[in-house]
């Protein structure tokens, strides 16, 4: 894997380590997004809709589930690399600790994302609000509480530096294989 400048890997791949739980997969969500570069960076505001499918002996569980306007999809991000613990981001010009970014790369790739309910059917739901790849499994749905979950005073303190709001990583050349960026 290619990493950028200030990026520090792990020194083992928590992929190829002792499981400590056993998560499994639901079902799978399918999106117009064949590749990482071609996701969005959030969901929100996007307005592609999605549609998750869950296995069959999962469906019962969307009972009620069409009261909602709002859910929490939970998603393994499959394609991501785990091993990353530093990250600089594209959008910034310092390198942040992976539990103090969203990004996919991180030892357990599990996303999460607010969405818009659009329907719900026998088999699973459209949705808009995601920015994953076709057929990223599916970990979770959970309703989401506004009076609960929304929490306007939250901050992120690095978040009010950054120095490229709009850049993604296919706006960046990558750094050769084999280059910590620990010199720079």
């Amino acid at each position: 894997m290619k990493k950028r400048p200030g990026e520090i890997a792990l020194p083992f791949d928590p992929a190829e380590t002792a499981r400590d739980a056993a998560v499994i997969f639901i079902g799978r969500i399918h999106t117009p997004w064949k590749t990482r570069s071609d996701c969005p960076r959030r969901g929100a505001g996007n307005q592609e809709v999605c549609r998750i499918e869950l296995d069959e002996p999962f469906r019962l569980g969307l009972q009620s589930v069409e009261g909602c306007s709002h859910l929490y999809i939970l998603y393994w991000m499959h394609e991501a690399p785990r091993n990353l613990i530093i990250q600089s981001p594209a959008f910034d010009d310092k390198t942040h600790g992976v539990f103090a970014l969203r990004s996919p790369a991180r030892p357990n790739p599990i996303a999460l994302s607010v969405v818009d309910l659009l329907k719900v059917d026998e088999t699973g739901l459209d949705v808009r609000g995601l920015d994953c790849l076709d057929g990223t499994p599916l970990i979770d749905i959970k309703p989401y509480f506004p009076d609960t979950d929304a929490r306007p005073d939250a901050q992120v303190g690095w978040r009010g530096h950054v120095p490229y709001p709009g850049r993604r990583s296919k706006d960046l050349a990558e750094v050769p294989e084999g280059d910590t960026g620990e010199e720079r």
